[in-house]
């Protein structure tokens, strides 16, 4: 049995059977993971922003494994002793980029994003707790572009949501990764932030339960390293 869930567990409309692996993901991931989870059978994978999650996990939340795309909010959950520490790994990297409904490069200057936007909105998740927000703010902060910037930015909830925008046409840009260029449907991406504007961006997994070890494992398994690459992400240096 498999259920793609997109939100957190106290919204889960499906009861759990009692052999069910219950996977946190980061909601970038969904896609992929989808298929993943698919093929290991008896997996429940509830997306959302890896704060939100990190969150649940640290309240109680019944996961069994957790996927980040945060270093700090795993160092949070590992910390509290949330997760099993010796299972825990960057699985995946990625790329931060601008995105837009149509393929037309973009320059990375503050002329250049305003005429862009003309009026609208620059979509991204919360600066505060949503990984490609933080990773975000960073990057145009080191431009020089955030204080002129930052008036016309539309803070959501993780960076699916802010690619939604841009794919509905209500906002012209959003920031977000190289993968989302790859799995979501119309939406492109028209400029890649320097890889020094920001810390690098890796997905870090780890179990919460001792149950969720084998679902782990399979993440790291070729096939599963094959489907992520084949969305947009980056294979990491084992550690």
């Amino acid at each position: 049995m498999f259920k793609t869930l997109v939100l957190v567990i106290a919204c889960l409309g499906t009861p759990l059977a009692a052999d069910d692996i219950l996977v946190f993901a980061a909601a970038s991931l969904k896609g992929p993971l989808d298929q993943i989870a698919a093929e290991a059978g008896d997996v429940v994978v509830s997306y959302g922003g890896s704060g939100t999650l990190a969150r649940q996990i640290s309240l109680g939340a019944p996961a069994d494994v957790v996927i980040l795309a945060s270093t700090d909010w795993m160092d949070i959950l590992e910390t509290g002793g949330h997760v099993l520490p010796e299972s825990r790994a960057d699985i995946l990297g990625n790329h931060l980029v601008v995105l837009a409904a149509k393929p037309e490069p973009l320059d990375l200057t503050v002329d250049a994003v305003l005429t862009r936007l003309d009026g609208g909105r620059l979509a991204m998740g919360f600066v505060a707790s949503v990984p490609a927000g933080i990773y975000g703010k960073a990057a145009l902060t080191h431009l020089g572009l955030w204080d002129r910037l930052s008036p016309h930015v539309a803070e959501v909830d993780n960076v699916r949501a802010a690619v939604a925008l841009v794919a509905r046409k209500e906002a012209p840009l959003a920031i977000g990764y190289a993968s989302d260029a790859a799995l979501v449907d119309g939406v492109f991406a028209v400029a890649r932030f320097p890889a020094d504007s920001h810390e690098p961006i890796r997905y870090p997994a780890a179990a919460v339960t001792a149950e969720g070890l084998a679902f782990l494992d399979r993440l790291h398994s070729p096939q599963a390293q094959e489907i992520f690459a084949a969305a947009g992400f980056q294979k990491v240096a084992p550690e």
